[in-house]
């Protein structure tokens, strides 16, 4: 073989080999192609009807920071935020006096109780008192934190359980206040699953490892789940809002039979819109038969994520992307909830759960 030759025969190998060597090479992380369909369909910056954010954090209540919220707020039609970051004591009193000042109907603010070292009974009946007085300083109802049945331990050292009868005092006192409970109880079932190819959340555990369960970090899925759900049952004159759709979105059928068996628990949508968005005709007839039991939620505060809420919600679109891709990699549908259906969701069913809203904002 002449020199030539050889040569030629490296270059052809260099041009038929190196994209596929290249390309076998990327991981999944960085695979994110933009899609070649052309289908009908745009963002949706604006809900149809004004709505009731009932799932969101604020730490910052200033009179500055209300002004920046309510300009935020505006654009995208949202009538009231529901902050569930009040806290207790003299920090909600502060937060609620800033709104007073400024925005008196434009926001909610629910109370929080510590459950850090949980003693006894008389321990409950005191945080009672407190979650009381923090109610009739404005407070229109309690937030309960993951924390509670993953990180709260008791005055033991031990894992504070959700249904935790020295907590009783807690709920009972909301039923006796006519508020309600908007509780988030453990996280996605995935992350207590084997990290595998088979996990669909695998990209959010690789970039985000503390996430990551097991039965004993720090007990099961289910059992977290089910301590959710007795005190549900324990309470029946409380009324709870289960956040993230109790971790059910991706099980409606599951979720349907909750909801038939509970008829104090209503759900919230915030954070689990990608599960909604994968099933649209499925979520579609869930949203119609569960009308008064689903409540509007976003969770974090990123205005510009809001519009796929919207699109999901209102629109008929087909395969529009979503807005993180470690939660979902996979595209969103329409689900084109009926006009009545979506003001209900939107603010109907907030105004029958949460006391002293302004009604006036909303048109019917």
């Amino acid at each position: 073989m002449t020199k030539n030759m050889a040569l030629l025969i490296m270059m052809v190998l260099i041009i038929f080999t190196a994209t596929p060597v290249l390309a076998q090479e990327m991981g999944f992380e960085e695979y994110n192609p933009t899609s070649t369909l052309v289908v009908p369909g745009k963002e949706i910056t604006k809900a149809k009807f004004p709505f009731i954010d009932v799932h969101s954090h604020q730490r910052d209540m200033s009179v500055e920071a209300l002004n920046g919220l309510v300009a935020d707020m505006d654009v995208m039609n949202e009538a009231i935020m529901v902050n569930l970051s009040g806290g207790s004591g003299e920090s909600i009193k502060e937060k609620i006096s800033n709104i007073n000042k400024s925005y008196p109907n434009r926001f909610a603010v629910f109370a929080n109780v510590d459950f850090e070292g949980a003693k006894d009974v008389e321990w409950g009946e005191k945080a009672a008192a407190q979650l009381e007085d923090d109610i009739k300083n404005g407070a229109k109802g309690l937030k309960i934190y993951k924390s509670l049945g993953l990180r709260n331990k008791d005055s033991d050292g031990k894992r504070l359980a959700i249904d935790d009868p020295r907590l009783d005092p807690i709920w009972a006192k909301c039923a006796e206040m006519g508020v309600p409970v908007l509780i988030h109880a453990a996280d996605p079932k995935s992350f207590w699953d084997d990290m595998n190819s088979d996990n669909e959340r695998w990209l959010e555990l690789k970039t985000h490892p503390r996430r990551k369960r097991s039965a004993t970090d720090p007990a099961p899925f289910e059992q977290i789940i089910q301590e959710q759900h007795n005190v549900f049952k324990k309470h029946p004159n409380t009324k709870f809002i289960n956040a993230h759709m109790g971790w059910h979105a991706n099980n409606l059928k599951k979720l349907g039979e909750l909801l038939d068996e509970m008829p104090n628990m209503n759900v919230g949508i915030s954070a689990v819109i990608a599960e909604l968005g994968r099933q649209p005709q499925n979520a579609r007839a869930f949203f119609i038969k569960y009308q008064d039991r689903v409540l509007f939620g976003k969770d974090s505060w990123k205005p510009e994520e809001f519009p796929t809420y919207f699109r999901v919600l209102e629109s008929n679109d087909e395969y529009f992307p979503y807005y993180k891709k470690y939660h979902a990699f996979w595209s969103m549908y329409g689900l084109n909830l009926p006009d009545d259906v979506l003001k209900k969701l939107y603010y109907q069913n907030a105004l029958k759960l949460i006391p002293g809203l302004d009604t006036s904002l909303f048109k019917s």
